[in-house]
């Protein structure tokens, strides 16, 4: 079980992560506010559904005039699994994802966690900014696609495998491809990560979600250092995507993973 604060969880002159704030709208967001932000995420996992329902079941339970439940929503990792040293899972698109994270502890820490030197408050360095999206996909438009053009709007197979024939677990060359004739210049990969040589500073942690009725998806969550040049960053340059008319986000939020430790539990104190 994990958790992280929302911008509305600090007090008047309390001193917040300076990037923290409730999540804007980007190009496509239709936000509900009974989905969105929140003073308090917590993040209860386990390869064990009776697990996790016991222990959310406690949260709920716990008797406070301060605290209400505002939004949950339950997700799984089909394919759930981890290849050279990323963890991987198959998203309701039946695409596999997970590719774009580090392959090493050393790399993700060095993107998620907060340096000493980023002119943030003391107490919030080795911490890391939370980005959740819940993004509702539109599967049976999709699924009215062929396998290639599903390939064509993400830019890769669906096991992974790069449309230019490199390997997964290479870098394929976009400077070779100018004009998108093997992976189109407003494909999703290809938009979110134009330089592979220079990947997003950030680390995907996603689940699908099935709440019936046709309402699937996922629940895209990452952490990054900076926000700016992060989450945000890679969110901009996919507003022109191909995929774009099949996802509709509908809410998330903003977060900070405070540090290990209880140091910074004393300093908001």
């Amino acid at each position: 079980m994990g958790f992280a604060l929302g911008a509305a969880f600090f007090g008047p002159g309390a001193s917040l992560p300076r990037q923290l704030k409730a999540m804007p709208h980007f190009a496509g967001d239709l936000l509900d506010p009974a989905m969105s932000h929140g003073d308090l995420l917590v993040h209860v996992a386990s390869n064990k559904a009776a697990a996790i329902q016991k222990t959310v079941e406690r949260i709920r339970n716990t008797d406070s005039a301060h605290w209400t439940t505002r939004w949950h929503i339950d997700g799984s990792r089909p394919g759930n699994r981890v290849e050279d040293g990323r963890s991987l899972a198959r998203n309701p698109f039946h695409f596999t994802e997970g590719f774009g994270n580090p392959d090493t502890e050393r790399e993700s820490l060095d993107r998620a966690l907060i340096p000493s030197n980023q002119n943030e408050p003391q107490w919030a360095v080795g911490g890391s900014y939370q980005v959740v999206r819940i993004i509702r996909f539109a599967t049976d438009l999709w699924d009215k696609d062929s396998v290639r053009e599903q390939e064509r709007i993400v830019g890769r197979q669906r096991d992974g495998r790069w449309l230019d024939g490199t390997p997964v677990d290479e870098q394929p060359n976009f400077a070779a491809d100018l004009k998108g004739r093997l992976t189109p210049l407003d494909s999703h990969v290809r938009l979110a990560a134009p330089d592979r040589r220079n990947p997003p500073p950030i680390v995907r942690r996603s689940y699908s979600y099935d709440k019936g009725n046709g309402d699937k998806g996922i629940i895209f969550s990452c952490f990054q250092r900076d926000l700016a040049q992060g989450f945000e960053a890679a969110q901009k340059r996919l507003e022109g995507e191909s995929m774009a008319k099949y996802l509709l986000t509908t809410g998330g939020g903003y977060f900070f993973v405070p540090p290990h430790g209880d140091g910074w539990i004393d300093t908001l104190s």
